[in-house]
């Protein structure tokens, strides 16, 4: 089924000055307008969640928003002419919004919980589309499985603007209701596809998201109050440590693993790290991503190391696979038990390699991964095979291994096991 508000013809006018309003609060001197308007040329895409940013948020730090449940927000997809700023030609963009976890660890167990909630909450969803006040959709849908997922498509040529609802509140993914305060943080993610040469939306030309905490009705106003009174009562001087309140939230456009060197480039100039650019120069989007929080700290220094370790990974990426390891005190000595039951840790790999396993079970013993010589994996035979990247790829999903180190003759390097 088709749905497609109609717009006024204000709405359609005047969209370069549109733009510009909508960017204004964020653009705090010509320098940075200037930047904007070139990052703009450059990138088709642009949001705007219709929220205040917190004042409670130092600087250098990611935006946080503050979101009543069920309350419907406007997501403002700003209008963006493709043909004038990419190669690419298709009309229509299908549009992923997305409401996952901001923590890394809960991301890893994204469907445990999300099924725990939906078993607290039946018949409930997670995020909602608020069609009757969306303009410009075409084919908003909600699939009945994925409870934290809408979708819809739009065409860049128009300004168009989708409502939507978050139901959850970040206390109900907490161990302790502490209330909204000490509540977990969201993402609110929109990926945005184009189709490719069969018609069909495949391929993913843009993703942005921002952090937001979700609370009982009104109670984001009043911590939103509560924060700006707090920030007042600062001397002159403290408030500079802190962002400025601005009325609506831009979302963080992500670089991804497609992105090639020149795309790159862009990307580290839109997010200010320019005075990196050179040392980057033929970095693709992968090639970046590799890199450790500790390898960024080393190249760029720890403030700028750190946000840019922070500036990337803000895109909620689906571990490639999951295993689960039984430590064994020494080898030959039985595993780990809690009252007689053997105790597994879960290792989520976001590549399937040889290097993001190691790194994994270097965290776990907490060790660096340069201490870890070998990985084998001991057949039933008793013969130790070296694990490979092709061994790894060809590791079933929750496949369960007892995990012994040994250690490395004269060195303080181990041996790691697998069986």
């Amino acid at each position: 089924m088709l749905f497609c508000h109609s717009q006024p013809e204000s709405y359609h006018q005047h969209s370069a000055s549109y733009i510009r309003e909508a960017l204004a609060p964020f653009l705090k001197n010509e320098e940075a307008k200037l930047m904007a308007e070139n990052g703009a040329r450059r990138t088709p895409f642009q949001y705007i969640l219709c929220a205040a940013t917190s004042p409670a948020v130092k600087q250098q730090e990611e935006t946080l928003t503050y979101l009543n449940q069920g309350q419907s927000y406007e997501i403002r997809m700003l209008n963006r002419k493709l043909a004038e700023y990419t190669d690419i030609s298709s009309k229509y963009v299908k549009s992923i919004v997305r409401v996952v976890f901001h923590d890394r660890r809960l991301q890893y167990m994204e469907h445990q919980q999300l099924e725990g909630w939906k078993w607290n909450r039946p018949g409930d969803r997670i995020l909602d589309i608020d069609i009757p006040l969306s303009v410009g959709i075409l084919e908003p849908r909600s699939h009945p499985l994925h409870l934290n997922t809408i979708e819809f498509v739009w065409d860049p040529v128009k300004n168009a603007s989708v409502f939507i609802q978050v139901n959850c509140i970040s206390t109900e993914f907490t161990p302790r209701k502490h209330g909204g305060e000490k509540g977990v943080p969201f993402r609110i993610q929109v990926d945005s596809f184009t189709t490719n040469e069969h018609g069909e939306y495949v391929e993913l030309v843009h993703s942005s998201s921002c952090q937001v905490k979700v609370f009982k009705p009104k109670g984001a106003d009043r911590k939103l109050k509560t924060d700006r009174e707090k920030i007042d009562k600062k001397s002159l001087q403290d408030k500079e440590k802190y962002q400025q309140s601005h009325e609506t939230t831009l979302l963080t456009e992500h670089l991804l693993p497609s992105s090639l060197p020149q795309d790159t480039q862009q990307w580290l100039h839109r997010h200010r790290f320019s005075p990196f650019s050179k040392l980057f120069s033929s970095f693709s989007g992968a090639d970046l991503l590799r890199m450790s929080r500790e390898d960024l700290i080393q190249i760029c220094g720890p403030a700028d190391g750190i946000r840019l370790f922070n500036t990337m990974k803000g895109r909620y990426i689906q571990p490639c696979l999951t295993i689960y390891v039984c430590q064994q005190q020494a080898r030959n000595q039985p595993p780990i038990k809690l009252g007689g039951v053997d105790i597994y840790h879960a290792l989520y790999l976001e590549e399937l390699t040889v290097l993001d396993l190691s790194e994994k079970i270097a965290a776990l013993y907490s060790i660096t991964p340069q201490q870890i010589t070998h990985i084998y994996r001991q057949k039933p035979s008793g013969i130790h095979v070296l694990v490979s990247d092709e061994m790894v790829q060809n590791f079933k999903e929750e496949t369960s291994f007892v995990i012994s180190t040994i250690r490395g003759e004269n060195t303080d390097g181990y041996h790691i096991v697998l069986k």
